[in-house]
């Protein structure tokens, strides 16, 4: 089968108005789209990497099996540092939700 040629650049300068509205319309609504998840996938993914840093905090194991000194732990540190991630997850969580929301409201789709 032969492919059929079309003179598209005679075909482009024929469309009207609306056609090229719909054209750029598609486009845009595509990259916002896929930018806008891209962005709750980030945002999603900084929640899980504090999360386990968090978690890798609350590990204070001894230097080597026989010892029963524990490593160099600051107890006012931890707690300063545990609080302030919670905080950040908190936060990071509260934007998730309101990028998924608006991520659905804007493009009729479930994230």
């Amino acid at each position: 089968m032969e492919k059929e040629l079309k003179p598209r650049f005679v075909d482009a300068l024929k469309r009207n108005n609306d056609q090229i509205r719909e054209d750029r319309a598609k486009a845009i609504g595509e990259d916002s789209e896929l930018i806008y998840k891209r962005r709750i996938e980030d945002i999603e993914l900084k929640i899980k990497r504090i999360a386990r840093e968090q978690e890798g905090a609350i590990d204070i194991s001894p230097l080597d099996k026989n010892s029963l000194t524990f490593a160099d732990f600051n107890p006012e540190g931890f707690v300063q540092n545990d609080i302030e991630l919670s905080l950040i997850i908190r936060n990071l969580k509260i934007q998730f939700e309101i990028a998924k929301n608006r991520y659905e409201y804007l493009f009729g789709k479930k994230y």
